[in-house]
């Protein structure tokens, strides 16, 4: 069984991004590549932005727990989504095969 976390109402999607974002960071923090990692989802941010903009448009995603607060035509969680998945990913590379 799943656990039920929509008791965070709209907040739940900015919920499970601040969570997994404070993940990111830490193992970042912790591989000494924040500065590194920003500058990669800097990079990767206008594609990223492009593409989320298209699928909502389309109607790939129908997201409803959410706040309604949209910054630049895409909610405020897809924004944070798209600075944690890349720092995610580049926390768990650094954490495994960064530099000792």
């Amino acid at each position: 069984m799943v656990p039920d976390i929509s008791a965070f109402g709209r907040y739940t999607y900015l919920a499970t991004e601040l969570f997994w974002g404070a993940i990111a960071f830490l193992l970042l923090r912790r591989a000494n590549a924040l500065r590194r990692a920003g500058a990669t989802i800097l990079a990767l941010y206008p594609i990223a932005y492009v593409w989320d903009r298209y699928t909502l448009a389309v109607g790939v995603f129908d997201i409803k727990l959410r706040t309604g607060i949209e910054v630049a035509g895409i909610p405020i969680e897809e924004h944070i989504f798209m600075a944690v998945v890349p720092g995610l990913v580049i926390a768990f590379h650094e954490t495994l095969f960064g530099a000792e």
